[in-house]
Parts: C-alpha cells; structure tokens; sequence
C-alpha cells in the first residue's frame, strides 16, 4: 500500500500529529478525527489532491451501487471526474506539489475515500516534486473538468455517485 500526502512546502522532514483547521461535526465514535492525526492518502485516490491546497473542487467516482445510467452520464469511460473552477485553471498549471511518500506502518484506514490517519509522527521515505497539474489527471484515468462555478453541482450529493467536496468554503457563491 502506497500512502502519500500533498503539500506546497517542499522541505518537510517530519510529519507531526495536529489537529485539523477547521474541526468537522464528526458521526458518535469518530470524533477523534479532530485530534492531532498525521493524514495520507492511497495511491487510488491520490488525484483528490492534485490541487493548490484551498483550491475548491467536487471530486466523484461509480460505488458498486451506483446505478449505470448515472454511471454512463457522470463518468462516461472515466475512472473518476474532478470539477474545478475555471479561475483556479491557471494554478493548476503553474503551481508545484510536492507528494511525499510515507510507509505505511502505524496508519489506520478510515474506509473513507482512501483516507488514513496516524497518531504518531511520520518521516517520509519520498518527496516528488509536481508540476503542471492539469496534466497529472488524464494518466490516473480521472477527467478533470474545468466550469465557470461549482454550485450548480451541488445536486450530485443526490445521485448514487460517491461525491468528496473539499476546500468548498473557497468556491464562488458556495453559501
């Protein structure tokens, strides 16, 4: 199992556990989700973050009980589908990620979109420097699609898709 985390600091040794920004409203029993965690994710879901860090994006893919109709409409031949912005395009282009690899010893998978989480501090084994973004989604079979506001997608959370939102707060009219 591969784990990577995405950053646009190019010189980190080791990952400490902190608590994240923004505190979510967790389900009873996850909670500690907003304890100081070291986040990675696995190389399946790794495009999720193939982003400026606040860049707003709604990122979907099929589930087994997603229905073909909405399979054929949403993803077409694509694995996965990531909508962005059109203002934030120019970033993609021009920004640099770094993608650390870590092992993946002392992590937990949270069987969430490919998310794990470790309590203790991690020193990573890797560090790939990324550039030219919009480049990296086609390879990894996601359709990256670019479109003027994501609030008109807001309805997806509806359909039998899985839907991740990240960074939304960020995104134009969103409220």
């Amino acid at each position: 199992m591969r784990l990577f985390h995405f950053s646009d600091d190019p010189d980190i040794a080791v990952f400490e556990p902190r608590p994240v920004l923004i505190p979510s409203l967790r389900p009873v029993g996850r909670e500690w989700l907003n304890d100081p965690l070291v986040w990675a994710i696995d190389g399946d879901h790794d495009f999720m973050y193939l982003f400026p860090r606040d860049c707003p994006r709604i990122l979907l893919w099929g589930t087994p009980d997603t229905p073909e109709a909405e399979r054929r409409r949403w993803l077409g031949d694509w694995r996965a589908v990531a909508f962005v912005e059109r203002h934030w395009l120019e970033r993609l282009e021009v920004e640099t990620l770094h993608r650390y690899e870590m092992a993946s010893d002392g992590f937990k998978e949270l069987k969430d979109a490919g998310m794990w989480v470790s309590s203790r501090r991690v020193v990573p084994v890797k560090r790939t420097a990324m550039s030219q973004l919009d480049q990296e989604f086609a390879p990894r079979q996601v359709d990256l699609r670019v479109v003027d506001n994501l609030r008109p997608l807001k309805d997806l959370w509806n359909t039998g898709l899985h839907v991740s939102g990240i960074r939304l707060r960020n995104a134009r009219d969103w409220q």
